[in-house]
Parts: structure tokens; sequence; C-alpha cells
């Protein structure tokens, strides 16, 4: 078995984010606070450096909004290879979790 290595919980938030349907730079932002019940933050320096490392990964990829007014706005959706990259470090975590409840 392949050793997935640890995701920034910048990184695992977008994706999380990403995992329920494409959204813009803000509505992650926002959709982070919410999620994480205010204990994460993500500023759009770390928003959009984590958005362009992702795109390379092939993780998500940027669509155009069809949202009437804001045609122009960039959008990030999630890919199947995030969605993968978000299944493993689920599965990473949970297994962490339960060696903590083992000992």
């Amino acid at each position: 078995m392949k050793r997935s290595e640890p995701m920034s919980e910048s990184y695992y938030y977008i994706l999380l984010c990403l995992a329920k349907g494409a959204n813009h730079g803000y509505g992650i932002m926002q959709m982070t606070q919410q999620l994480s019940g205010g204990d994460v933050a993500i500023g759009s320096g770390t928003m959009y450096g984590a958005t362009s490392n992702m795109m390379k990964k092939g993780w998500i990829r940027e669509i155009m909004s069809n949202e009437a007014g804001f045609e122009r706005r960039r959008q990030y959706q999630l890919t199947d290879a995030g969605r993968e990259a978000l299944r493993a470090e689920i599965t990473r975590l949970k297994r962490m979790l339960e060696n903590a409840e083992e000992v």
C-alpha cells in the first residue's frame, strides 16, 4: 500500500469544500470557517497559492462561473485525482484517530 503524505489543513479544507461542488475562492474561505467552527481561516494568499499548486497536481481545475452577473468569476472544481487525494487523507486521519483511541 502506498503511504499517503499528510495534507495541510488548508489543502484538506479546500478539497473538502469542493467535494460539495464547484466554488470560488471567497466561497471556499467562508465554507472552511463554517465547517471548522471558526478554527481554520484560509487567507487569500494561502487560498490562491494552494489552488495554484493543486491545479498543478491535477487535483482541481478552474472553470468559469455560470452565475448570472458573475460569468467572469473563477471557480474551482474537484477532479477525480483530487477526490482520490481527499479520500486518502480522510483514510489516513481515521487511522490516526483509531490509533489514538487504542492507546
